[in-house]
């Protein structure tokens, strides 16, 4: 059985355990509790050359790391559900949505940087929480902008759910958390919304995880 090592808060978990079920896969679920730092210790930091999450381990005992990586191989591996288009425009423009979220926004407000920010930097959590929200702000409203450049569709890219709307719906969650500026933003939250009316992406979501705190 395929594992994926993860933690139910992470945004990057997230990203995979949505590519999961929308494309039917089981797999077991091996908790890495990030927060207490089990990443940064044994078992998982032997097996984890980066110490980060998620880790994806297959049958034959291949192990792959970072998120969109994981989905692309998924993608490729399992190829429907297509979550990148057969066209390569198009494939380019998901994959500018999707690193716009993964590659802009969250490095930003990861939560090693938010706890570098306040053990090592002495921010006050009030700034801590205002950096974040600021930054989220700053690039959803980017994310908004390509999405009024790009065809009309019910999800990020057309009436199908891609590799930008694995991206997105975790995003959300941790501004949502944050208390973050929403407003504003119809085309990234009408997808939003579209994703989480079906299944794959409830049955992904950090509540229903098994180290769900």
């Amino acid at each position: 059985m395929t594992k994926l090592h993860n933690y139910f808060r992470s945004s990057a978990s997230f990203r995979v355990r949505i590519a999961l079920q929308l494309k039917g896969l089981a797999y077991d679920y091996v908790p890495v509790h990030i927060a207490r730092g089990d990443h940064k210790t044994a078992p998982y930091a032997q097996i984890s050359a980066d110490q980060l999450v998620p880790l994806l381990e297959t049958d034959d005992g291949q192990r792959f790391s970072q998120s969109m990586a994981i989905i692309e191989y998924l993608d490729e591996l399992h190829p429907e559900p297509a979550l990148l288009p057969r066209d390569a425009a198009a494939r380019a423009h998901v994959r500018a949505l999707a690193q716009s979220i993964a590659c802009e926004i969250h490095p930003l407000n990861n939560l090693r940087v938010l706890k570098y920010l306040v053990r090592d930097l002495k921010v006050s959590e009030e700034a801590k929480n205002d950096w974040y929200r600021h930054w989220v702000r700053d690039g959803l409203v980017a994310f908004e902008r390509q999405l009024a450049a790009s065809p009309e569709g019910r999800f990020c890219w057309g009436d199908t759910p891609t590799l930008a709307d694995c991206c997105l719906v975790p995003q959300i969650f941790n501004a949502r958390r944050f208390d973050s500026d929403l407003s504003g933003l119809p085309r990234t939250m009408a997808a939003y919304d579209a994703c989480m009316e079906l299944q794959a992406f409830q049955a992904a979501q950090p509540s229903q995880c098994p180290d769900a705190e």
